[in-house]
């Protein structure tokens, strides 16, 4: 057997092993989450059982549940950790929607995977060729191994940030036009993610979540914080400040809301005038290299075949 041959087993071996690590490691995580879903369930709906004094809801999970090891969310504060997941990968993957911790192990161990599994591999099939070239292949790889997911992240965060500048205006209309019924604020938002979920379908699940959170005990700035991670201007952190300031001090929202409407329509407006004006230019790059060339032939054309017949006829 060549060597070649070899190293491309050994490297397939690499790679079952490292899958089956990071499957077996998820699993964990996953069993762990699991149990504690099912813990917060029990407590929730074991009210017949809380007068007994021997009654504990851990009592009632399943055999195994919440024995995972705690071992790989340690790794995301480590020093490898906050090398291979930094602070503005953590907000890309905030701004994604994802689950944070999750997210940010399985973040982990697709770059460390990939910037150690892509160079191997380049390096097998590259190996017979000038030192070079093989280094080159491998400093390629590495880059997009170790920047790949990354990448992915700030693809999905832009696509989505689009969206919530789409939906914040009928957001802000919508809640408006809820607290000019009567409706509260902790009414105006539940029913904005109860019911118009399907209008606001980034927005409305933020604002669910930031519901979850608020009924469990945390404060309004507290739940609505992930909100200001959605977008990266200023508009929907105003909003959110907005919404904590009237349920801190109480108030009339209905005008702040109507102005901040405005300002919205505004900027919109001024968006679009900035990327009319940048359709202009693009297209007199495409008129100079299209329409010109057919205009000189249309216009110039009959006198260019004058002249060739002229001369021709003075040639003979």
């Amino acid at each position: 057997m060549e060597p070649r041959e070899l190293i491309i087993i050994a490297l397939g071996l690499m790679a079952v092993g490292v899958g089956g690590w990071a499957v077996l490691m998820l699993r964990g995580q996953l069993g762990r989450e699991r149990g504690v879903r099912y813990l917060d369930r029990m407590i929730a709906h074991a009210d017949g059982s809380a007068g007994d004094p021997a009654f504990h809801p851990s009592q009632l999970l399943p055999a195994g549940a919440g024995e995972a090891p705690a071992l790989p969310s340690r790794w995301l504060s480590g020093r490898l950790g906050q090398a291979l997941v930094a602070d503005e990968d953590r907000a890309l993957i905030a701004q994604c929607g994802f689950a944070p911790q999750r997210t940010q192990l399985r973040f982990l161990m697709a770059r460390a995977g990939l910037a150690v599994a892509l160079p191997l591999a380049g390096w097998a099939m590259v190996s017979g060729g000038s030192g070079r070239t093989v280094y080159f292949v491998v400093a390629c790889l590495f880059v997009a191994g170790f920047m790949g997911p990354k990448w992915a992240l700030q693809a999905y965060a832009a696509r989505r940030r689009e969206r919530v500048a789409h939906e914040l205006p009928i957001f802000v209309d919508m809640l408006g036009l809820l607290q000019s019924v009567g409706l509260s604020l902790d009414q105006s938002l539940q029913t904005l993610a109860r019911d118009f979920r399907h209008v606001l379908p980034i927005l409305g699940g933020e604002v669910e979540a930031a519901n979850r959170t608020y009924f469990q005990g945390r404060t309004r700035e507290h739940s609505l914080q992930r909100l200001t991670q959605l977008h990266d201007g200023q508009a929907l952190a105003d909003l959110v400040a907005l919404l904590v300031q009237v349920d801190r001090h109480g108030g009339a929202i209905q005008q702040p809301l109507r102005q901040f409407a405005e300002r919205l329509r505004e900027q919109r407006k001024s968006e679009m005038k900035g990327a009319v004006g940048k359709i202009a230019v693009k297209m007199t790059v495409v008129m100079v290299t299209t329409l010109l060339p057919s205009l000189i032939i249309i216009t110039a054309g009959p006198g260019f075949l004058a002249v060739i017949r002229a001369l021709s006829g003075v040639a003979k």
